[in-house]
């Protein structure tokens, strides 16, 4: 019989999972994207209309400059085609944030969006880009065509701007190309600094192991294939209690594109909104409230728990 994921977590740590401090406002900013991945946990594309709105985006600025929140980690889909995406930049950096934006590259080959890796270097922006393999194939088939060249060119471009090279950070995230664990975050980093390096010039700072999460589009995948059992398996199987304490969802909160409050954005897509005594939305943020707070799991969190864990 399959051991429940909180079962676990109270097994390790003789209590809840609970947050440890909160260092970072993480705010998805909708769910429209230029590609259509299919590992993408929030089943995001060009014809998703979920997005963030002017209003929302002064809450979560409100919230940024009110309490000591001192990092900014902004999500999509892609976020930097919300319209508001710039200014929210603009004001978080001028608040004194830290800021992390999380991109797919190739969104800076998109009509009107050209300026986007100058616009990262002016705002000193922390880059952390999708590039789930080192070889086009691999990322071609679970992006979708001509997604690996266009991903190079950006890296070797941002490169260029001072991305990589100790000015300002550039970290990469791997995915798994299907239903199967991630390997040695170490080791695989190695082999992204040796074949991008020597193959194409590129440095970055920091390989992020991020293995898929059995929702969104691969949950559907999974289904498709008939493998979601077997790989929810492999998931529970693999858990690593050493890995908790690192869980992201403890020193984050998780902003939805409507304004709702989550413990992260996977919690996000499955509508696992907090316990009702804390505050439910971005408008009622309270950082005392939200600070030790007990963290909402169920199963997918085998994902974040597996082998070295999902950063």
């Amino acid at each position: 019989m399959p051991k429940k994921f909180e079962t676990r977590v109270e097994e390790t740590l003789g209590a809840p999972l609970s947050a440890v401090d909160l260092l970072s406002l993480q705010v998805n900013m909708g769910y429209r994207c230029n590609m259509s991945c299919r590992h993408c946990h929030v089943s995001a594309g060009p014809g998703r209309m979920e997005i963030m709105g002017e209003e929302t985006v002064e809450q979560v600025l409100f919230a940024l400059k009110r309490y000591a929140v001192r990092t900014l980690d902004i999500t999509g889909g892609a976020p930097e085609l919300n319209p508001h995406f710039s200014y929210l930049v603009a004001e978080a950096k001028k608040a004194g944030c830290h800021i992390v934006a999380r991109t797919n590259l190739t969104v800076f080959f998109e009509k009107g969006y050209e300026h986007l890796p100058w616009f990262y270097r002016d705002n000193d922006i922390e880059i952390t880009a999708s590039f789930p393999l080192y070889f086009d194939a691999g990322v071609d088939g679970v992006r979708g065509e001509g997604t690996f060249v266009k991903s190079i060119r950006a890296l070797q471009l941002l490169n260029g701007l001072g991305y990589g090279d100790g000015r300002r950070r550039l970290n990469l995230v791997y995915n798994p190309p299907g239903a199967q664990l991630a390997p040695s975050q170490e080791g695989l980093e190695e082999q992204y600094r040796r074949l991008l390096g020597g193959y194409h010039r590129i440095f970055f700072d920091r390989l992020y192991v991020s293995l898929n999460m059995p929702i969104g589009r691969f949950k559907a995948h999974l289904e498709e294939t008939g493998s979601s059992e077997k790989y929810l398996k492999a998931l529970e199987e693999s858990f690593n209690p050493l890995t908790l304490g690192g869980l992201m969802c403890r020193r984050l909160i998780s902003v939805g594109w409507d304004g709702a409050l989550y413990d992260c954005d996977f919690n996000q897509v499955l509508g696992l909104h907090l316990p009702g005594r804390y505050p439910q939305r971005i408008a009622d943020f309270d950082l005392d409230r939200l600070s030790g707070r007990r963290i909402r799991v169920s199963e997918h969190c085998y994902g974040c728990a597996a082998g070295q864990g999902s950063t």
